[in-house]
């Protein structure tokens, strides 16, 4: 008879290509977990692995097996949430993933509020990249995830949060005496500059450069940065721009220093934050709630000369 345990193995062995790393990943040894994947074989009749000198691979009907054991895995833990969540407050277990151009900005305000609201809240927090905290979310190893929208998946669902406009960032000079200083920003400074942007794989590089129209070769082969602190010092030290959400001015950008931000004339160049779940996820209500109290957060003024949204 199959077993949860057994799928949860090929699962794992599936990710890791590897049954040392498999059986450390489930906390088993590794006989163990060989000796579940032989049994699996046996129960369904099928040849599953294939175990080479140079490691791992699953076969075909292995590779069927193992999305097929992902989609119950992830229907079990929907009925493990679904008994959790009876109470209709969110309570237990949440892990949350978020990509790094939102994660330092929103949470930092957020965490607080929610520990207050939600006190028997157990939060777990994953920061990678969109197309990670995706395929994590449909495979049941997230609950919800903080993404920009849209996200293109017949599994998922979405919820629109706020707006967060892009501002031009550019490295700060002196006024030119009679002249007046530029006071927003402009197409021809886009094509003008050396853009800097994140390194391929984050989607806000992709919406800068969608809204840029520079879908171009050089585009695709200029500077990219792991994180925006980075690309604000490049800036800082004259070596292009950058488009900055605006939610991330008030940490990476300090008064008197050496960058000169500019707004858009309407309308604004800008991503839509959202939260995204499973469709079978049966913790719908306690995810809205999540989603009112980061609405909430960014609606609050901030203090000390901050921005209001």
């Amino acid at each position: 008879m199959v077993s949860l345990r057994q799928l949860r193995y090929l699962e794992s062995l599936s990710e890791t290509r590897h049954f040392g790393r498999a059986a450390e990943a489930c906390a088993v040894s590794q006989p163990a977990l060989s000796m579940q994947i032989k049994e699996l074989e046996d129960d369904l009749k099928l040849s599953l692995v294939e175990r080479r000198k140079s490691g791992i691979e699953l076969t075909e009907k292995g590779e069927e097996v193992a999305r097929r054991a992902r989609t119950i895995l992830a229907s079990v833990r929907d009925l493990i949430d679904y008994a959790k969540g009876q109470e209709g407050v969110l309570s237990g277990v949440l892990k949350l993933g978020a990509i790094p151009s939102i994660a330092p900005y929103l949470l930092p305000a957020a965490l607080p509020e929610l520990q207050r609201r939600f006190p028997a809240l157990n939060l777990q927090l994953r920061e990678t990249l969109t197309e990670n905290l995706v395929r994590e979310l449909v495979t049941g190893d997230l609950d919800v995830i903080l993404i920009a929208l849209p996200i293109d998946d017949p599994e998922v669902e979405t919820h629109y949060l706020f707006d967060d406009v892009f501002i031009l960032a550019t490295k700060a000079t002196k006024a030119t005496p009679g002249r007046a200083r530029q006071r927003s920003a402009t197409a021809d400074m886009l094509s003008d500059e050396r853009l800097l942007l994140l390194e391929e794989g984050h989607c806000l590089r992709d919406q800068a450069l969608s809204y840029c129209h520079m879908m171009t070769r050089e585009a695709r082969e200029s500077f990219g940065a792991s994180s925006l602190a980075t690309i604000v010092q490049m800036v800082a030290n004259g070596y292009g721009i950058t488009l900055l959400p605006e939610m991330a001015i008030s940490s990476e950008i300090h008064r008197g220093g050496d960058i000169h931000l500019l707004r858009f004339p309407a309308p604004e160049p800008k991503r839509e934050i959202g939260l995204a779940w499973r469709k079978t996820s049966p913790r719908k209500a306690e995810f809205v709630q999540f989603a009112q109290l980061l609405c909430d957060v960014v609606r609050k003024p901030r203090k000390k000369g901050g921005r209001r949204r």
